[in-house]
């Protein structure tokens, strides 16, 4: 699979030849831009401009058609009206040309007529089996020095580099481009979508998963072709053994997505957003939420080797910015690194009294390059040091040429990752182009660079972590399947707690024991079977939320109690919906308190079932202490949703608190993937709350919902 993909796509990044069909004798033009593009990068193969209106542009012999090439074509550059585009790809397919970049616009994007070309071309590209980048896009830039191709228009040559940039925004990519330049950053490969009719981001990704020129992608992404793919691909490009390759996402569009019409907790809160973030957490991809902290991340990715741990020491010549740096280390995970004493007692006989020796290291506003360098040479030496961040502060003392170049230096020596922050702009210019000249990241602020720095502490763990496999349990899946085929039978979408509770039990979830009952005497009988005190529940598939109807009663204590709960329930109910039809009422244990969890699954119409796992009770909605994961998941995936929210802290024993069975709480999440992965009719689920107990003495499910999907 990888070889084909790699073969077809040496069409689009190294061709031998070239037809630009649709260049320009006009200035400006963007078939004239294009044209000079590729000439200006000194392509290494040939280019065969086509316009039946002109013999020659810039200097270069024109064909009438595609045709009439006499030589092969591997790609064709495509910048004609849309609606002569699929007889253009037609002569494509005659020719035998094996890749196509679609600059033109007029397609899906601009609705009805434009829908229906596109689609001409994904027929056009499908007989002849041509690799397709576009429609409406700026093109591809191969900087590699076999191929030097700049098939974009409007835009210079990138310097080449070890970064791949995928975007899904030609617009954008002019101005990533630009802002590449004034930051000395360089591309491998640069590669704008546009509508993709043809290649997706699933494609590229695995193109340059094997590429040797591409050590770190950068994506910009609006939306997912498929999900599912994209996961194994990326999941498989960070995680390599031989060649991990970090990947840095920016996702536009962060909006919650269809929360109106969920009808449960998790449909509320399982939102667009935060099924990327599912996703790019499950395949070890790295978001970041700007532009510019897209490319804080790939200038230290794309140039420092990764850190052992979260371990960073701090160097300053100032105190001030050495408190923000510190400070900015802890709020996002970091350690400040504890010295062993060997460095303290080494630093105290390189550095002025006045010097502070503890982390951070503030030599003072005197401090020179020799000052640097001692201290470098003994922080970068200690083996608690994973990382370092420098910051400098223009003086009249400091020589920051001198600093800069020591930086440089003592880095390459140790090879331990080293960012920068010399604050300023024109007094520290020199220092920052020896810097990055070099690959020593520069940040404008402290805060950016610690920023920074713990994202490539957390692709470390990503790299470390155990390989962990997918539980299956032993379960009862017919009884499951009985109970749900029965209720669509039935024409309902919303099984009724009992129902609810029958299914989660034949997969061996902990529920709470429950009876149902169809009046009041067996409502005593159900009470006195299940032992005192009982929950009173209203059995009805019009009422889904309970309390807001006034349909449960709590803590009844015998029978007087339960039949005179049974006859207010109904009169509750009756009397917000006279036409809700009533099966009876559900009575229950009335369960030891505990803390309360919520388990949930909404199904993503792209990406299937999404787990939820949070914060219970009435206040879900309000606090969203949830995370979401894609089912099905790995077992130290059903532990990573636990401990990534801030009711873990609760869990683990807070302010003299037992601990909480989290083993459990694990265990029901992984029997939650398996019961939604079986069953794709289950469109919602909701368990709210799940009570938690102590260590070891389990949990209770004491609420369920399931809601299917309409066919």
């Amino acid at each position: 699979m990888t070889n084909k993909v790699t073969n077809k796509l040496n069409a689009i990044f190294y061709p031998k030849s070239i037809a630009i069909i649709g260049a320009s004798r006009k200035p400006g033009s963007v078939g004239q831009s294009l044209l000079a593009n590729l000439i200006d990068s000194r392509f290494q193969g040939i280019v065969y401009p086509v316009n039946p209106h002109a013999k020659g542009i810039i200097g270069i012999k024109c064909y009438n058609s595609l045709m009439d090439i006499p030589d092969e074509v591997d790609l064709a550059v495509l910048i004609v009206p849309s609606k002569f585009v699929h007889d253009a790809l037609e002569e494509c397919g005659k020719k035998n040309v094996k890749g196509a970049i679609i600059i033109s616009a007029g397609f899906k994007e601009i609705g009805g007529k434009g829908i229906e070309l596109e689609e001409k071309v994904k027929q056009v590209i499908q007989k002849h089996g041509i690799s397709l980048v576009g429609p409406n896009c700026l093109g591809v830039i191969n900087t590699d020095p076999a191929s030097s191709m700049n098939a974009t228009f409007g835009t210079k040559m990138s310097k080449e580099g070890n970064i791949a940039f995928i975007s899904q925004s030609g617009a954008l990519c002019v101005a990533v481009l630009d802002y590449a330049k004034e930051a000395n950053i360089g591309f491998s490969k640069f590669i704008s979508m546009g509508n993709k009719a043809g290649l997706t981001e699933n494609e590229l990704l695995l193109y340059l998963k094997n590429d040797p020129k591409t050590d770190v992608i950068l994506m910009y992404l609006e939306d997912l072709v498929n999900g599912r793919e994209f996961m194994k691909i990326a999941r498989e490009t960070t995680s390599s053994f031989s060649c991990p390759k970090p990947i840095i996402a920016l996702k536009a569009g962060r909006t919650i997505l269809g929360a109106k019409a969920a009808s449960s907790h998790t449909g509320s809160l399982a939102g667009s957003d935060s099924v990327y973030d599912a996703i790019f957490s499950q395949c070890g991809v790295i978001r970041g939420e700007t532009l510019e902290e897209l490319f804080d991340y790939v200038k230290a990715f794309s140039s420092q080797p990764l850190p052992e741990g979260k371990n960073v020491a701090i160097i300053t010549n100032s105190g001030g910015p050495g408190i923000l740096a510190t400070d900015s280390c802890i709020r996002h995970g970091l350690n400040i690194a504890p010295f062993n004493p060997g460095t303290v007692k080494t630093l105290k006989t390189v550095l002025p009294p006045t010097a502070s020796l503890n982390n951070p290291v503030d030599l003072i506003a005197e401090a020179q390059h020799e000052h640097y360098e001692a201290t470098l040479h003994a922080i970068l030496k200690d083996k608690n040091v994973h990382s370092t961040i420098i910051i400098l502060t223009p003086t009249a003392f400091t020589d920051v040429e001198k600093i800069s170049k020591t930086i440089v230096r003592k880095a390459k020596e140790f090879k331990k990752p080293v960012l920068c922050c010399l604050l300023g702009v024109y007094d520290v210019s020199v220092g920052i182009e020896i810097l990055e000249e070099n690959g020593i990241p520069d940040y404008r602020f402290p805060e950016s660079a610690a920023r920074a720095l713990s994202e490539m502490a957390w692709y470390t763990e990503w790299l470390k972590r155990p390989q962990t496999g997918i539980k299956k349990f032993s379960v009862n899946k017919a009884k499951a399947r009985k109970i749900i085929d029965s209720v669509k039978k039935e024409g309902r979408h919303f099984l009724l707690e009992e129902e609810s509770y029958e299914v989660l039990r034949a997969y061996h979830f902990p529920v709470i024991k429950s009876l149902l009952a169809e009046n009041e005497n067996q409502a005593e009988e159900a009470a006195q079977k299940i032992g005192f005190p009982v929950v009173l529940k209203i059995a009805s598939p019009d009422v889904l939320h309970k309390f807001d109807f006034g349909g449960v009663k709590l803590n009844l204590r015998n029978k007087n109690e339960v039949r005179k709960a049974y006859q207010e329930i109904l009169k509750n109910v009756l009397a917000k919906k006279p036409e809700a039809k009533i099966t009876g009422m559900l009575v229950e244990e009335m369960a030891s308190p505990g803390k309360e969890i919520i388990l949930g699954m909404n199904r993503d119409p792209q990406f299937g079932p999404i787990l939820m796992f949070g914060l219970g009770g009435i206040y879900v909605e309000a606090l969203e202490d949830v995370t979401f994961r894609l089912a099905p998941i790995r077992e130290l995936t059903a532990t990573k949703m636990i401990t990534s929210t801030k009711t873990y802290k609760i869990l683990e024993g807070f302010r003299g608190e037992p601990a909480y069975d989290i083993k459990v709480i694990a265990e029901c999440l992984k029997r939650l993937s398996q019961l939604v992965t079986d069953f794709e009719d289950i469109k919602e689920l909701d368990i709210n709350p799940l009570f938690v107990y102590e260590k070891g003495k389990g949990c209770t499910i004491v609420d369920a919902r399931i809601i299917l999907g309409s066919e």
